[in-house]
């Protein structure tokens, strides 16, 4: 009887290029905004059957957990330029990737808005200037007339928050395995607390995506909606190592990390199992 152990796998997997997390940052940012803004215009108002509020809500969460399952590994999952920025600061993302991480969320967004524009003028009844591309504002531009000061508080206590959440749920202390379903169940979250205030940016590119589509009011109010997140992402990536005592980064699996405690997280890419860069 032999009674020899099966050998563990091997793997021969390259550490990803730099087109290859730019690629998965397009296609995820690309996916929130053709998820998240999608349902808000096509399903939202529906007469009795629309998904409302609620809906609109959970369907930006689940862009982004389905997509950081899908990529982060490759990427580490960030899909919004303010998530760049709060992980650099915080001491889980080089700096030098920053600038095309931001234009590949931002094209991505904006090809989402696109695909969103396209279906939309399939309905004749459909009017870009009364209907929207779920476009972010306050004053005019709020869904309940929300001014400036309460938009630019929700926008930084709101992606303030969401930071923290990323940056608590992939810290290598954290429970391994669960970090995308806490952020996207807090991206939900969020979303149901402004969306009436300001329909919920949190998200430059998710912004821009739609300003470029709508233009008018929602392209000279999208200021905001770079500041706002960036100021409330920068607060969080800051100050969480002294919140927690650590930046919460785990050892990178290029560095031949155990493969049974390597995990993938938001952040700088690490790997279920270690990089052959030979």
């Amino acid at each position: 009887m032999d009674t020899t152990l099966d050998a563990p796998p091997t793997y021969n997997s390259a550490k990803p290029t730099l087109s290859q997390r730019l690629g998965v940052e397009f296609l995820g940012t690309f996916w929130l905004v053709l998820g998240g803004c999608g349902s808000a215009v096509f399903a939202a108002g529906i007469p009795k059957v629309g998904i409302g509020y609620v809906g609109v809500s959970l369907a930006f969460g689940l862009t982004v957990l389905t997509m950081a399952f899908a990529f982060g590994h490759i990427s580490g999952g960030h899909f919004n330029p303010a998530v760049s920025v709060g992980l650099f600061l915080g001491g889980r993302f080089k700096g030098q990737l920053l600038p095309g991480y931001i234009v590949a969320q931002v094209l991505g967004g904006i090809v989402g808005a696109g695909v969103i524009y396209v279906v939309a003028t399939g309905n004749p009844t459909y009017s870009l200037a009364t209907d929207g591309l779920a476009a972010n504002g306050y004053g005019a531009g709020s869904p309940s007339g929300y001014n400036l000061t309460a938009a630019l508080v929700t926008e930084i206590v709101m992606t303030m928050l969401f930071l923290f959440i990323i940056l608590g749920a992939t810290d290598w202390r954290a429970a391994k395995g669960f970090g995308p379903l806490a952020i996207g169940l807090g991206l939900t979250l969020i979303h149901l607390i402004s969306i009436p205030v300001t329909n919920t940016s949190v998200n430059p590119a998710r912004s821009t995506a739609s300003a470029v589509f709508v233009g008018g009011l929602a392209l000279r109010q999208l200021w905001l909606f770079w500041a706002a997140p960036i100021v409330g992402a920068a607060l969080a990536g800051i100050s969480y190592r002294f919140l927690t005592g650590s930046t919460g980064a785990e050892t990178l699996a290029a560095e031949a990390q155990s493969i049974s405690l390597a995990t993938t997280t938001i952040g700088e890419v690490t790997s279920s199992r270690p990089f052959n860069e030979s």
